[in-house]
């Protein structure tokens, strides 16, 4: 039972953050939040949908969503985009590790590694919006100040 509630919690904490940017980010934050939320989507699906494949499943979805947001990285050059990739990079090494070692991805250190990566991917994609929000503030204030 524990786990589904801590499940539930990082879930809900992933939609809040996605809609965050979603609803106050640039053009870079805004495609971030679709394609981690997509990443979380197809995981969830995987998870409850194809249990026998989840590890090749969220091993491809987690290298694919590298490579997109390494495209994303390029054209917006944001610099919170750089942690995203790096979270990115230790989830697909996390997911390597136990696929090549054939661990079950069910162990408490995998759990605690998953849970802590993307809650981080999380929240640099938060403070990343939150930067980008309150410097378009700022430039829009500096714009509407008369010279004097």
């Amino acid at each position: 039972m524990p786990d589904l509630s801590i499940r539930l919690l990082i879930n809900l904490l992933s939609i809040a953050g996605a809609l965050f940017a979603l609803w106050k980010g640039g053009p870079a934050e805004r495609a971030a939040a679709v394609i981690v939320m997509a990443n979380a989507l197809i995981g969830e699906t995987a998870h409850w949908v194809a249990p026998g494949a989840e590890d090749i499943i969220r091993l491809v979805n987690d290298g694919f969503t590298a490579l997109v947001l390494l495209v994303v990285t390029v054209r917006f050059s944001a610099l919170w985009m750089g942690g995203v990739m790096l979270f990115f990079a230790a989830q697909f090494t996390l997911h390597s590790f136990y696929l090549v070692t054939e661990r079950p991805p069910t162990d408490y250190l995998h759990a605690l590694i998953n849970n802590i990566d993307w809650s981080g991917v999380i929240w640099c994609m938060v403070i990343g919006t939150a930067v980008a929000w309150r410097h378009r503030v700022r430039s829009r204030a500096a714009l509407e100040t008369p010279a004097p």
